[in-house]
């Protein structure tokens, strides 16, 4: 009975996440400023580290959440060099 939840549960977790990620990919498209394609940048691949998250628990191996931390890791780098590039103009002093 529990596994049949966890199951349930992981892939209703992964629909709605999978419609955060259209819904930031169009914010990322249609974005009015740069500051909300930034926003929406870091909003998806905050939902594309949690998919893989759960696809890791579906499938029950490791690899997944090693990829998630290394995608976690690097957009963060990215949005914080996108951030620093639309205060100053540029990323390197």
């Amino acid at each position: 009975m529990s596994a049949m939840i966890l199951f349930w549960s992981i892939t209703i977790a992964q629909v709605v996440l999978g419609a955060a990620m259209l819904v930031t990919l169009y914010r990322l498209i249609a974005g009015p400023r740069a500051q909300d394609r930034v926003l929406s940048l870091d909003a998806m691949y905050v939902v594309a580290m949690l998919l893989l998250v759960t696809f890791g628990m579906r499938v029950g191996t490791v690899i997944y959440f090693e990829v998630a931390l290394l995608i976690g890791l690097l957009g963060f780098v990215g949005t914080v060099a996108l951030a620093k590039f639309l205060m100053r103009g540029e990323v390197i002093e």
